[in-house]
């Protein structure tokens, strides 16, 4: 060994007298020199490594697949079946991303699923086969029908972009994702992002990689033109629902294109679209024989033709229509009134050019024999006439809408009355003309099956001296609600003779009852009484309150007495020791103190899961031990202005019940 480090001759590596390694240490550098080292330079110091130097003119750089042109990749990348795979390619660049965002189902290519010996194991690792694409060897299959069960499924998982998230870049990142996770089955879009909002280019995205949609949403996507959503009809055929809000640049060409491509639409909704009309509505009715609901608000170029033609060719089938603020007039009501045979449910909103003669023909069209919800609001065509003419031709109606229709008056009220023999639920709202006599003349002519009647803002039902020959009870009806109306106490006792089985009574503010009115009409409530609310009814007291638990307190669940300030601590002991089913109770803006919530945490079986006294100022941190006791069951605990009550209390509150929602 000696000798080989002593060497020296024309043939050595170092010219010197001296050894090349002082040190034999330094030996392994030599000796772990390969035999593929051409040059070698000894350091001038030690070496902290030990692997051989490489010297070379060039370093060449890889070649990448980024090279090829669009045309060449997409040729590779359609040929990715496995939903992993694809994901995992997407997540590349945006190059690739938008590349495999653009493939259709069909335009897919599977690997062959027979391969030769040499490469059968590394295919089989690579490529997973499916039944239906096992064929010859050499054949390349395209495979529609097994992408769109195997790789899409049955389109349970939903998206939804709002505002900055609406890109087209995030649209393909859906398109390619949920493939591989069910497939798509519903999206919806809200708002535009300013810099780079959706545009033809994402839709086209989630119709080439979303055969499965089902429900798609477009709101205020000003972005999104005909190109699109035609694009939408020709890749999602199972399309059912479609929602369509303030989308300026959509016009009848891709609604045409949705009626022919998706059979199974069910749903279309229309609102504030400025270029869609009349063809539009031509082309559903004619080539969606599924069709269900339709809402048509504010499209200022949806007329009479269209809802005429919508009616005729899809009225055998339609069962809820909504029309809101459209130019249509008394003609398009008496279609509706003549086809709508199958229809179940209308809405009639803010129909200003129409008149009384279209209700009259409407209800005498003998079209609408299956009707059983009807909501009329802002329609002042709405005259007695019209509305007996309703109740007559409607024999099935159950539910009655009816709001800021100025026009009507207490004499067609009575006779929509007695013309509907079904009605169940009748709504008034903000129809000032109705008086007391109105109200009394309902509850005598539907006393047979009328279940709830609801009046709010109705400020002609006021006090006055009616007077009825024959009272004969409403045994039908179970609950009452009058809101925001000039009613006194006499007209409440009035109601308590005429409806004995009340389980649910909301008086809410009504600012002229006192315990006076309201005391009689609790005492004739026979069923007993489960909801009561008596929220910003000023002139209420303890007495009358104390009295409902008392009669009630078996089969009250809720109550509220919110804004009542004359409540005190003596309605909540009546509650402790009355109500054994109370469930929601509001004292918000009550006079309570810190003693009558002891008196609620003292109940043994009171069993509250809803809790709310909001602007108490009356209670102090005395009453934390009591809200802790009652946290115990409590869901929910309100004590928002609750200025009594310190911080640090709230915050032992907010650690202790951490099962319980509060607000603070």
């Amino acid at each position: 060994m000696s000798k080989v480090f002593n060497f020296s001759g024309d043939d050595t590596f170092y010219h010197g007298e001296a050894a090349v390694y002082p040190s034999p240490k330094e030996s392994t550098l030599f000796l772990s020199l390969g035999h593929h080292v051409d040059v070698y330079f000894p350091p001038c110091k030690r070496s902290r490594v030990t692997a051989p130097f490489i010297f070379t003119e060039k370093q060449k750089k890889l070649p990448s697949i980024d090279v090829l042109p669009d045309e060449c990749l997409f040729e590779v990348l359609r040929r990715l079946s496995d939903g992993k795979e694809r994901s995992a390619c997407a997540c590349v660049s945006k190059r690739w991303l938008m590349l495999l965002s653009s493939i259709r189902g069909d335009e897919t290519v599977f690997s062959d699923p027979t391969p030769s010996s040499e490469t059968e194991e590394r295919s089989i690792q690579s490529t997973p086969v499916k039944p239906v694409d096992c064929i010859k060897k050499g054949e390349v299959v395209e495979v529609v029908e097994a992408e769109a069960q195997d790789i899409e499924g049955d389109g349970h998982l939903s998206r939804c972009l709002d505002g900055k998230k609406t890109t087209d870049v995030r649209l393909a990142a859906i398109a390619v994702g949920t493939a591989s996770h069910g497939g798509l089955g519903k999206l919806s879009i809200r708002g535009s992002n300013p810099s780079c909002g959706v545009t033809d280019t994402g839709l086209k995205a989630i119709a080439r990689g979303c055969p499965s949609l089902r429900a798609l949403s477009l709101w205020n996507v000003s972005s999104v033109s005909d190109e699109g959503l035609c694009e939408i009809a020709q890749g999602c055929h199972l399309l059912e629902k479609l929602d369509l809000c303030q989308c300026p640049a959509i016009t009848d060409k891709s609604l045409l294109a949705i009626a022919k491509s998706c059979p199974n639409l069910t749903t279309l909704t229309i609102e504030s679209c400025s270029k869609i009309g009349n063809e539009s509505l031509q082309a559903v009715g004619r080539f969606c024989p599924k069709l269900k609901f339709v809402s048509l608000k504010n499209c200022p170029m949806i007329g009479d033709q269209g809802i005429a033609s919508l009616f005729s060719s899809a009225g055998h089938v339609l069962t809820k229509v909504k029309l809101h603020a459209l130019n249509i007039s008394d003609m398009s009501l008496a279609v509706i009134g003549h086809y709508g045979i199958a229809v179940t449910g209308i809405a009639l909103i803010g129909l200003q050019n129409i008149n009384e003669r279209g209700f009259w023909v409407m209800g005498n069209g003998q079209g609408l024999q299956k009707l059983r919800s009807l909501a009329i609001t802002a329609c002042h065509g709405v005259t007695d006439l019209g509305l007996e003419a309703l109740g007559k031709g409607c024999p099935n109606l159950k539910l009655f809408c009816l709001r800021k229709c100025t026009v009507l008056s207490d004499n067609g009220l009575v006779a929509f009355a007695q013309g509907s023999g079904a009605l169940e639920n009748l709504q008034l709202g903000e129809c000032h003309r109705i008086t007391q006599a109105g109200l009394f003349g309902v509850l005598l002519n539907c006393g047979k099956k009328l279940k709830a009647l609801s009046l709010v803002n109705c400020f002609g039902v006021k006090e006055l001296a009616c007077q009825f020959s024959s009272l004969l009870p409403c045994n039908s009806l179970q609950s009452l609600s009058i809101r925001n109306c000039p009613v006194g106490n006499a007209t409440l006792a009035l109601v308590g003779r005429l409806c004995p089985k009340l389980t649910h009574l909301e008086l809410s503010g009504l600012l002229g009852i006192t315990d006076e009115g309201l005391f009689p009409l609790v005492q004739t409530c026979e069923a007993g009484l489960v909801k009561v609310n008596l929220s910003c009814c000023v002139k209420v007291t303890d007495k009358s309150v104390s009295a409902i638990t008392e009669l009630h307190g078996g089969s009250l669940e809720f109550l509220n007495v919110d804004g009542c300030r004359n409540v005190t601590d003596a309605t909540l002991l009546a509650i402790s020791n009355n109500c054994w089913l109370l469930r929601e109770l509001d004292i918000s803006k009550c006079g309570i103190t810190d003693s009558g919530i002891a008196s609620l945490a003292g109940a043994v079986q009171l069993n509250l899961q809803m809790l709310s006294l909001s602007c108490c100022s009356l209670l102090s941190d005395k009453s934390v031990p009591s809200l802790q006791k009652l946290g115990q069951t409590l869901m929910g605990l309100n004590i928002q202005h609750c200025n009594g009550v310190s911080s640090s209390s709230v915050d032992m509150l907010l650690e202790q019940l951490w099962r319980c929602d509060i607000l603070s």
